[in-house]
């Protein structure tokens, strides 16, 4: 069960008593509980003791949960109730809660062409209104009229920043990794003929929670207004995804020439924030995304 006083904030917002409360696997952050009242209701609840979670967590998740619901692109579920405040014991996020199924190959055509419609809400600059996470790092999201500028300076640097201060870079890789910098504009330059497209933020194949249907709903984005490319080289990284998902993505918006190698520019961003979140053993697969680009 989840902790007494915790159940009472919860059982409040769904208007009745909580009866059942199942812990689920795979969160990596925050517990993850399946809870149901006394009238069959049922919610998806993620939560922790304030002081073990950096403030605002939760409520970036939301905005981003509720900023993807407007586009209605893609289905996400919907934001129940928040608390991410200083003042409680503990904050949590109740969700709508969503049956888990099967995916089919339906599932996996329409997430492709959910995803390119996703992409075509636009923002006349890159970033987002607010610092959110990615994962249970900061993630900045100043504003920038240049895509490679916001790239290198919102995304890469920090990233490097942290790793070489904790050791997890020796002085050599830094070096590379700030020569490959200097390439940016000119390698992703397409990224602003293009403009900036609401973007999931952390696309990778655990985020994508099959269905009863058969189709699928994206789960714990780390949204801004990005380069659309980000999204699907996220989705290459680790794999789990079919190739119809890809190929439906291709036939609603083509990729740019070059997209192979802006894919390994993108993909450096998410290995640095494993070296982070996990340690060295992302470091030789991180250094080896910056050789193949030529560093």
């Amino acid at each position: 069960m989840i902790p007494d006083p915790l159940a009472r904030e919860v059982a409040n917002e769904l208007g009745a008593e909580i009866t059942e409360a199942h812990a689920l696997g795979g969160g990596c952050i925050s517990n993850a509980t399946r809870v149901r009242t006394m009238y069959g209701a049922t919610a998806f609840l993620k939560w922790g003791r304030r002081r073990d979670f950096a403030p605002g967590i939760f409520a970036c998740e939301a905005h981003s949960l509720e900023t993807l619901a407007v586009a209605k692109a893609v289905r996400v579920p919907k934001v129940v109730a928040l608390r991410d405040d200083g003042n409680a014991e503990y904050c949590w996020l109740l969700l709508e809660w969503l049956e888990p199924g099967r995916m089919q190959q339906k599932g996996w055509e329409a997430l492709g062409r959910g995803l390119a419609t996703l992409h075509r809400v636009r923002q006349d600059e890159f970033g987002w209104r607010e610092p959110n996470f990615i994962g249970s790092l900061p993630q900045s999201n100043a504003w920038y009229a240049s895509w490679p500028r916001f790239w290198s300076t919102q995304r890469i640097a920090p990233q490097l920043e942290q790793a070489a201060r904790s050791g997890l870079l020796t002085a050599r890789d830094r070096k590379r990794i700030e020569s490959l910098l200097q390439s940016v504009p000119e390698m992703a330059a397409v990224a602003d003929q293009e403009g900036a497209s609401l973007l999931h933020g952390d696309l990778w194949g655990g985020n994508v929670h099959a269905l009863t249907t058969g189709e699928a709903a994206l789960i714990d984005p780390a949204s801004y207004y990005g380069h659309r490319e980000v999204d699907l080289a996220m989705a290459t990284l680790f794999g789990g995804f079919d190739a119809r998902f890809f190929a439906a993505y291709e036939e609603a918006w083509p990729l740019r020439e070059g997209y192979e190698r802006r894919r390994l520019l993108y993909q450096l961003y998410y290995l640095l924030v494993h070296v982070n979140l996990f340690g060295g053993a992302y470091t030789a697969g991180t250094m080896g995304i910056v050789s193949k680009l030529g560093y």
